[in-house]
């Protein structure tokens, strides 16, 4: 029998779709349904590694945890990875296909696109009873409809009843949803079973004459109005979240740090552990004049190293931070981050860029790297070898993950973190420390979310301050998975979940 399917659609990006079908899989999965995310085509610089090496949209691997099994590749089929000069990475199954413009995917790609959408939609309704389907944008595009293979497309081939999210903390909620509606077309109007309003700050009855009104006007239920969170604790789909955090202003801290907010940052969710410690504020910065004088600078991951380095130098905030490292202060470079700090970077074959063939780096760590075609994408358990600039780490064995295309070379002798497995890399060097300078680097995404390496840095960095230790606050798994708990009983409390379920035309199994 193929899967029950359900698809949240918004009327914008940011509306709140992820965070939605992150707590309905957690739901369902605590229903007692075997239930798993699905996302066609995902445009997203935030990206996750599965068990065997596919990379897709870091959403999808969010929602998979909560659903309570392991992110495959086929639950997002097909990542968007945005690059400069209108190009974007296309990685089809978890492993890259091509660098392409827009016009050419659209025009060359997207009906063998589809193709693998009805196949692994197909897959995924075999393997499981329920799937939680999330679109991309708005369907609502009009100039993208007759190639647009994340939405109302979708919708029509699972069978999916589409329910449409606005975010009402934006303004404008109920002409987005109206708008949307008289945007689509009869037959996809007909696959719209209701809407639900997000992000709400306030007294939701003074909503009442509004949501009497939309129903009224549209003969569509309002399943319900969930409450604005300010940290749910669920990791971002991309940087467009890095909007609001500016928004909510910094925090107390007695550690001040600053992940530099590169134009194409990726993967900034390895940082989110730092937000959470009650004794670090933590920055996002994107002009030298904001950077002051923190505790420790992050150079974050990029989908263009060779890019993103001419922004730092050219906003000036390459020579600051270079300035700050000589004076004291601690820098890390996560994997694209990690390659700027060194000394040289080179792209024979064009890989990032046919602009720069070769690229002087920062000069703060003795290492070169090379940009190879074939990318690198595991995930990898490491040993880190004793350095002050890591704290009291010696023999700490840590998780993570690495997305690269860059081979970096570093002298042996190096204070370093290497791979323990897979096995065929033991050994390898993916990550060192200055042995003069509080600089290091690495490829290792997730770094900070290993806990007793995260609190042993801090307390570095504290006892720099004359700042006594502190124990860690936070076991980050426990806490994800508390995450997920959290917002499936907001869910619970806030959705007409009788009415969601027989538009689903799903029983519960149990009360």
């Amino acid at each position: 029998m193929l899967a029950k399917c359900i698809m949240i659609q918004g009327t914008a990006s940011n509306a709140g779709k992820s965070f939605i079908v992150t707590g309905l899989c957690r739901l369902l999965y605590q229903e007692g349904f075997r239930v798993a995310p699905y996302k066609s085509q995902n445009m997203a610089l935030n990206s996750y590694v599965t068990s065997d090496g596919g990379e897709i949209g870091r959403a999808q691997g969010v929602q998979a945890e909560a659903a309570g099994i392991k992110a495959t590749v086929e639950m997002n089929p097909i990542l968007l990875k945005p690059k400069q000069d209108m190009v974007a990475q296309v990685i089809v199954l978890g492993k890259p296909l091509a660098d392409m413009s827009a016009r050419q995917y659209r025009e060359e790609y997207v009906a063998k696109g589809l193709e693998v959408v009805k196949s692994t939609l197909a897959r995924l309704r075999r393997e499981y009873e329920i799937l939680v389907i999330e679109g991309a944008g708005s369907p609502a595009e009009i100039n993208l409809r007759e190639r647009d293979i994340a939405n109302m497309q979708v919708a029509f081939l699972a069978e999916a009843p589409v329910i449409l999210v606005t975010d009402i903390d934006r303004g404008g909620a109920f002409a987005s949803l109206v708008g949307t509606l008289e945007l689509l077309t009869p037959r996809e109007r007909q696959m719209v079973a209701g809407f639900i309003f997000n992000k709400f700050r306030g007294d939701e009855s003074l909503l009442k004459p509004g949501l009497d009104y939309l129903e009224k006007r549209t003969g569509l239920p309002v399943l319900g109005v969930l409450p604005y969170i300010k940290d749910p604790g669920i990791e971002e789909e991309d940087s467009v979240a890095l909007q609001d955090k500016r928004r909510e202003g910094k925090k107390a801290g007695d550690l001040e740090i600053v992940v530099i907010r590169l134009p194409l940052i990726s993967n900034y969710t390895d940082f989110n552990p730092l937000e959470m410690e009650t004794d670090v504020n933590l920055r996002y910065v994107e002009r030298s004049e904001d950077l002051g004088r923190p505790d420790a600078v992050i150079i974050p991951g990029t989908k263009s190293t060779t890019t993103d380095l001419h922004f730092l130098r050219s906003s000036g905030l390459a020579q600051k931070i270079m300035n700050l490292g000589l004076q004291g202060t601690t820098i890390v470079g996560i994997c694209g981050g990690f390659q700027m700090l060194g000394e040289n970077l080179f792209d024979p074959e064009g890989t990032e860029s046919h602009k720069f063939p070769e690229v002087r780096g920062l000069g703060m760590l003795p290492i070169s790297t090379t940009f190879l075609p074939v990318k690198t994408t595991r995930q990898v358990r490491a040993i880190i070898s004793t350095h002050t600039t890591w704290g009291n780490c010696a023999n700490l064995e840590l998780e993570g993950y690495e997305i690269r295309h860059g081979q970096s070379n570093a002298p042996a002798d190096m204070p370093a973190i290497r791979i323990q497995t897979p096995i065929d890399s033991a050994g390898e060097i993916i990550g060192v420390a200055s042995p003069e300078l509080p600089v290091m680097g690495t490829y290792l995404h997730n770094i900070f979310h290993n806990d007793l390496f995260r609190r042993h840095w801090l307390n570095q960095l504290r006892a720099q301050k004359g700042l006594p230790p502190l124990t860690t606050e936070h076991q980050m798994k426990k806490y994800r998975e508390q995450s997920y708990d959290n917002l499936a009983a907001t869910l619970r409390k806030h959705l007409d979940l009788e009415r969601l379920f027989k538009i689903m035309g799903i029983n519960r199994k149990q009360a």
